[in-house]
């Protein structure tokens, strides 16, 4: 997509979003976040996105522990419902199909119960384009995976593994693997696909080798 583009579709995303925190937990674009909404206020956040864009910010705090509400990391992924199912007892069960970050600009009053941003769009309009074709090593990556799925317990189907296109892979790894929450929002702020690979590459091997697990900076 080029940046004339970008700017058009940029300017069709809403100037005010709903935020979901939620520690550990990561949406990239592209990626697919299945969520239960069961508390009150993000059933209200979840109706009101439905009436609209169906538009949902992820975004971690930054300390889970803190009192409500807790102060949030500034940077998160918007995704759309693309999936929404109503249980007998009432929770939502929706997906998130991940589009684009965002970095909050400011925090509005809350809505509902649930807590409000202004969005800036403007400094990730490149997940809004295709993604890369080719951005690790796969052989590598493999090597690591084996060895840090073994010590996790963890299975994995290896065949679909070196079948699955490197953009789907590296998002599906970074959302699913069980990182900290700072590990988590060091892949979701690595600027570019290939920045993000090579993060998510060292945190397996360095996991796989059994030694200590890098920080994110904040």
């Amino acid at each position: 997509m080029d940046e004339g583009g970008a700017d058009t579709v940029l300017e069709q995303l809403p100037s005010v979003l709903p935020i979901f925190p939620l520690s550990g937990v990561l949406l990239l674009p592209r990626g697919l976040l299945p969520l239960n909404i069961f508390e009150p206020r993000y059933l209200a956040m979840t109706r009101d996105a439905m009436d609209g864009d169906r538009l949902i910010g992820m975004v971690q705090p930054i300390d889970p522990t803190a009192p409500e509400p807790p102060p949030v990391f500034a940077t998160g992924c918007a995704g759309r419902i693309t999936s929404f199912a109503e249980t007998p007892d009432r929770r939502f069960l929706i997906t998130l199909t991940g589009l684009i970050r965002f970095v909050i600009r400011d925090e509005l009053p809350l809505r509902n119960g649930y807590r409000r941003v202004v969005p800036d769009w403007a400094p990730f309009r490149e997940d809004l384009a295709p993604p890369e074709d080719s951005v690790i090593d796969r052989a590598r990556l493999e090597r690591a995976l084996r060895t840090y799925f073994k010590l996790r317990g963890l299975e994995a189907d290896w065949d679909a593994v070196r079948q699955t296109p490197d953009d789907r892979l590296v998002t599906l790894l970074s959302m699913i693997c069980p990182f900290s929450p700072s590990e988590k929002q060091a892949l979701l702020e690595a600027r570019t696909l290939p920045e993000r690979a090579a993060a998510l590459l060292a945190l397996v091997e360095i996991a796989a080798l059994g030694g200590d697990r890098p920080g994110a900076p904040h």
